[in-house]
């Protein structure tokens, strides 16, 4: 026992060496570790971390027994059964059943449309989305294995979209030729549309269900917006189907629990439920410091921590919003060639910062908002395209300026685009009336609203 206590560290760098584990799954899984007790040819491990539960013991236990159990032979002579325990079991020792389960063959590679610059690195973990960020590693080291599907839900701006990327980057990052494939909604569905309207209906749906069932790894950002999408929904079921029955890892996010989806059809509700499901809470106080500390840090830019700390104390609800008050000041002083001042940070931040009035709602604001949601340009908001893809978003961003400020209708025309006050009451009108009978247009614009003025 006093050799293995001795050769502990040494053990558990040779299995990171041996099997070429990453640096941020060994932080998490493997170096806290620590020798408990021995009674025969029973090991226990003890898992110290205090925010560790019953999921993350049985993933250590499932992903690393046998490599611990190979390494330890090979060190100390015995071959031990290795127990994984956390510190409120540890007077029980009531040891969990090891299993080890042959990863999912690999496939051709295809366009995963990650953004490379969400990794796990880069992805600050606090008290609100820690068992998110542990749930989202295990299915990263193991994909198609744990948690399938893992459902990732909560508001708008709080790193679920980062963490579903960061997830897609790990899995290429360990297995260059899986196929991993990121969409949102709006784009799956749009697939769908086309694969129907397509004169080579037949055709064109082979294709799209070709694409999709092929992956080793699908994620779905937003998967709310499927709902009351009957083409949309009947397809996502089959895709899901055919991909969980291979084996294949499923990762959705969306900005509420499946329970609480009224109109969702039974059938995708259950299997939405079927794996795991994390949710992202509003980061605390420490966690807005430590996001914008990590900031400066990359930006390599020097700002006072009574700034840093200006703005955690007054945006609460949104990482999005964090970062974009963050980098408005960079901007500000790359532009301007200054140091940033408290009293520069109060005037460039006062229409993101208002802590003793409701936030200034603009339609500046509005259209940048809506813009981003349906990822769409400014230029195509305000452009003369009559697409349906920019028409509808720039309707929708009438309405909303329309309703949501006391802004004159010939200044929100001026906004987008010249168009006359005319063009916008008809916007607006028609959206109006959408709105009252139109779920999926209400939860959209519901959305949009949070996006606009979280509090």
């Amino acid at each position: 026992m006093s050799l293995l206590t001795d050769k502990w560290d040494e053990i558990l760098l040779s299995v990171k060496d041996e099997y070429d584990i990453a640096d941020i799954s060994f932080k998490t899984w493997l170096k806290p570790l620590q020798i408990f007790s021995e009674e025969g040819n029973n090991l226990y491990i003890l898992f110290p971390s205090g925010e560790a539960d019953q999921i993350s013991l049985n993933y250590i236990s499932k992903k690393y027994s046998l490599f611990l159990k190979e390494a330890i032979s090979l060190y100390v002579g015995v071959d031990y059964d290795l127990h994984f325990i956390l510190p409120k079991d540890a007077n029980a020792l009531k040891p969990e059943t090891v299993q080890v389960t042959q990863p999912a063959p690999s496939h051709k590679h295809m366009k995963s449309n990650l953004n490379i610059k969400y990794t796990f690195d880069t992805f600050v973990v606090g008290n609100s989305n820690k068992f998110a960020h542990t749930a989202a590693l295990a299915v990263a080291e193991s994909p198609g294995e744990s948690y399938n599907p893992l459902y990732i839900y909560g508001g708008p701006g709080l790193g679920k979209t980062h963490l579903m990327h960061s997830i897609g980057n790990f899995i290429l990052s360990e297995h260059p030729d899986m196929n991993v494939l990121y969409v949102t909604s709006e784009e799956f569905t749009n697939e769908v549309i086309e694969s129907i309207r397509s004169t080579n209906n037949s055709s064109s749906m082979t294709k799209f269900r070709e694409k999709y069932r092929s992956v080793d790894v699908l994620m779905i950002d937003d998967i709310q917006f499927i709902i009351g999408k009957e083409s949309t929904q009947e397809e996502f079921f089959h895709t899901f189907n055919a991909l969980h029955s291979s084996g294949k890892q499923i990762i959705l996010t969306s900005d509420k629990p499946p329970k609480d989806m009224e109109i969702l059809e039974e059938r995708i509700r259950s299997r939405f439920e079927w794996g795991l499901m994390a949710d992202i809470g509003f980061p605390d106080y420490e966690t807005r410091m430590a996001i914008l500390r990590r900031k400066v840090e990359s930006e390599k830019i020097e700002l006072k921590d009574e700034i840093l700390n200006y703005i955690a104390e007054n945006i609460k609800s949104n990482i999005r919003e964090i970062e974009g008050a963050l980098n408005k000041l960079i901007a500000y002083s790359n532009l301007e060639k200054t140091e940033i001042t408290m009293e520069i940070a109060e005037k460039e931040l006062q229409n993101i910062i208002s802590p003793d009035k409701p936030k200034e709602i603009t339609p500046q604001l509005i259209i940048e908002v809506v813009s981003e949601h349906y990822q769409i340009s400014i230029d195509q908001m305000v452009s003369k395209s009559r697409s349906n893809s920019i028409a509808r978003p720039r309707q929708i961003a009438m309405y909303l300026c329309k309703t949501m400020t006391d802004t004159g209708l010939q200044a929100i025309g001026s906004l987008l685009g010249g168009r006359d006050h005319s063009t916008i009451i008809h916007g607006a009108n028609k959206i109006e009336e959408e709105y009252k009978t139109d779920k999926e247009l209400q939860m959209q614009i519901d959305a949009i609203k949070k996006k606009i003025n979280p509090n």
